[in-house]
């Protein structure tokens, strides 16, 4: 039986990883850069927009939810989502943060 070794990295670490597997789908950044145009989007004007079913945007807008990275409302058969800011600039400060630290390490020695 596999042990989870999640624990072993850093809670930056969990958190960088956690987010980029909620961007890590083509479908959710084509979601992400439709709700960035609109700013409050219903779901139903994403399916119309983007080449998907219905039950797959709503799965996307699911992860992208559970992730922080969209809030959404819903009021009947209307769901409202919108990019959650906040979040993002969070997670572009930490990977600028990596990115930042991998270079100055990489730049010190290269093979």
């Amino acid at each position: 039986m596999a042990v989870h070794k999640k624990e072993e990295f850093t809670q930056r670490e969990q958190d960088l990883a956690e987010f980029a597997k909620a961007i890590a789908h083509p479908a959710r950044i084509a979601i992400l850069k439709v709700l960035a145009q609109k700013n409050e989007c219903i779901c139903g004007e994403i399916v119309q927009i983007l080449p998907l079913a219905q039950s797959t945007v709503s799965q996307h807008l699911k992860e992208l939810k559970n992730a922080g990275l969209v809030t959404g409302t819903v009021d009947g058969p209307r769901s409202c989502y919108c990019i959650n800011w906040k979040a993002f600039e969070k997670f572009n400060q930490e990977f600028s943060w990596l990115f930042n630290n991998l270079k100055i390490k990489n730049e010190k020695s290269c093979c």
